[in-house]
């Protein structure tokens, strides 16, 4: 990435005459047009949701009385590579703001650049980690250079949305979370400084941070309203903030009601009445309240984030339900119910109809009609890049997917035990095209034993982004693929074919004479070729029972990943994706497929888990 010159600052431009028709703070209270103002919103994330459903979604939380929704920006959906932007079709985040405002609902929009939100890189993106220089969410020239070329893209796009100017924008958040990172705050003025300087003068900025003394000790800066994140103990909650802002408004910019969940672990639930219970206390205790989620979608493609607990590396499953009132494909839970209850005993009778429920696609099964391996397809998909070591994929222009790198051993070598220093997430290897195991990230020392004929052999290592760390200290150095070398014991091994695989195009791939029903489906890295006929699109799931790990393409849009260490069963496949006729579905089976693949009409995410949401 070029090292681009921070541009000199420059004055703030004066607010419009009319920036008092926006949000303001008058002592302990918001004021909207000048009038008393109680916010009370729902987080939906116009990124996780299909923009032809933008209206149905928003529609649903108008209905559960909420006044305004908020979202945050996702960086990394809007400039994959340096300097190429796109705010087309489902990233046209003006589009989303103009429906939620011809709906009648205030918008709070959260531009980061860091969002967190359990999404890729908490929003970054992952080219930011090709200058190993750089030193993210600091004072730092290069990654300032980098916001601020974003910046100067970004706040053109929402300054003429702000209510002072009468659009519905009427906050816009600093950073996101940032007491859980730092204490930096001449970096938060920085950024704060840089919203200003481009206009964003007319709607109210504010900070949000855990309900924690460090947290608010860290994240908070002069002069700006702070908020708190949170999901239980709401009295203790509160009075921390009192403590650390004894005047303003109080303002919960994250009641967590809900969770998300990871890969291999229990699918988590809340109880509807006493997440009620806890709405109904922060509202009676005069504080303005963002729910989070109000609608939380999916993680299509390959962008779910990931936690790491420091021995641990936990990636985040497809859906995004979050146990949110309005489910991943619409529903109306009991949590919605009890929420529009509490919500309209505080802020009057909801005038609102509720929405019913989309149509579903009539269940069946699906049964692939031709394979084709991806070890024959990799001329087809990818560049060959030759390299004397391994490299990441940052380093290589790939930002998400898998990457597949390959090299010729030397024999005779009877036995020598495989490492690999430096690999992110998780890789197949590969001797002469037979699979010899997996080697993954939270197992550094683990090692395959291997044995090289007199000729040599081909080595192979398939190795998969399973998602960016998008919250804590180790998401700064989380680099894909492998970041150190591949040894025999001690040897380093040189002269490598590295291939990206981003897969974002599959049409290229190659099947061979449709097979009705392979009779000994192929093991191993394979692409699965589905048809299935439909009269009227409708929303569906698609669950793969019997099949290990991999990702599914639904006319060419990649719905997300799977695998069988659970707890999701079921990918979502909304209504606007399908299309009368012939649809065409393909799965990349990483190891071990199913028989068939089954569309149902009904979520399964999982067994559930009674954990307690944390307590920030």
């Amino acid at each position: 990435m070029p090292n681009r010159p921070t541009p000199p600052p420059r004055s703030p431009r004066p607010p419009t005459p009319d920036a008092a028709s926006g949000l303001t703070v008058v002592a302990d209270s918001f004021l909207r047009n000048g009038r008393p103002h109680r916010i009370v919103s729902a987080a939906i994330h116009y990124f996780r949701v299909r923009p032809e459903l933008w209206h149905d979604r928003l529609l649903r939380l108008r209905a559960m009385g909420v006044n305004t929704v908020e979202t945050y920006i996702a960086w990394n959906v809007h400039e994959p590579e340096p300097g190429v932007f796109d705010f087309d079709g489902p990233q046209d985040v003006a589009a989303f703001i103009t429906v939620a405002a011809d709906l009648g609902l205030d918008v709070i929009v959260r531009p980061g650049p860091f969002i967190c939100a359990e999404w890729e890189f908490g929003g970054l993106p992952g080219w930011l980690l090709a200058d190993p220089l750089l030193r993210l969410r600091r004072n730092e020239l290069r990654y300032l250079a980098a916001v601020d070329a974003w910046f100067d893209v970004l706040l053109p796009v929402l300054t003429p949305l702000q209510a002072g100017r009468g659009g519905p924008v009427v906050a816009l958040q600093v950073e996101n979370e940032y007491g859980s990172f730092g204490n930096e705050t001449a970096h938060l003025e920085y950024l704060r400084q840089g919203l200003l300087r481009r206009g964003a003068t007319d709607c109210l900025l504010f900070t949000a941070d855990g309900a924690g003394d460090n947290f608010q000790l860290g994240g908070t800066i002069p002069g700006v309203l702070s908020s708190a994140t949170f999901g239980s103990r709401p009295e203790a909650a509160l009075a921390t903030l009192r403590r650390h802002q004894p005047e303003g408004p109080l303002f919960v910019s994250e009641y967590w009601h809900g969770w998300f969940d990871h890969w291999g672990e229990p699918h988590h639930t809340r109880d509807a009445e006493e997440a009620a219970q806890v709405l109904d206390t922060l509202l009676t205790a005069g504080a303005s309240v963002n729910i989070y989620m109000g609608h939380g979608g999916t993680n299509f493609g390959w962008y779910n984030g990931a936690n790491h607990t420091g021995t641990v590396y936990q990636p985040t499953v497809t859906s995004y339900d979050y146990g949110a009132p309005v489910g991943e494909a619409g529903e109306l839970t009991e949590k919605f119910h009890r929420f529009r209850e509490v919500i309209a005993r505080h802020l009057g009778p909801n005038p609102h109809q509720l929405p019913s429920l989309s149509q579903r696609l009539t269940p069946r099964q699906i049964r692939p009609e031709a394979v084709t391996a991806l070890r024959d397809s990799l001329d087809l998909l990818a560049k060959a890049h030759h390299r004397a070591e391994p490299e990441p994929m940052e380093t290589l222009g790939q930002s998400l997917g898998l990457i597949h790198y390959r090299t010729r051993l030397r024999g005779p070598l009877p036995q020598a035990q495989l490492s690999v220093d430096g690999l992110a997430d998780r890789a197949q290897v590969f001797l002469d095209g037979a699979e010899l195991g997996v080697l993954h990230r939270d197992r550094p020392n683990q090692t395959l034993t291997i044995a090289v004929p007199e000729q040599g052999a081909v080595l192979e290592l398939l190795v998969e982004n399973q998602g960016r760390i998008n919250y804590g200290p180790l998401l700064t150095t989380d680099r894909k693929g492998i970041s150190g070398g591949v040894r025999l014991d001690n040897q380093y091994q040189f002269d490598w074919e590295i291939r990206p695989l981003p897969l974002a195009d599959l049409t290229p791939l190659e099947f061979p004479t449709p097979q009705v029903s392979p009779a000994s489906p192929t093991t191993g890295p394979t692409f699965h070729r589905l048809h299935l006929d439909i009269d009227t699109p409708a929303d569906g799931f698609l669950a793969l029972p019997g099949w290990t790990k991999g990702m599914v393409w639904l006319n060419g849009f990649a719905l997300g990943r799977y695998w069988a260490e659970g707890p999701q069963e079921t990918l979502y496949a909304p209504a606007p994706l399908w299309r009368p006729g012939t649809n065409e579905l393909i799965v990349l089976e990483l190891h071990q497929p199913g028989a068939h693949l089954e569309l149902t009409d009904t979520p399964r995410l999982g067994a559930t888990d009674s954990t307690p949401i944390p307590q920030w």
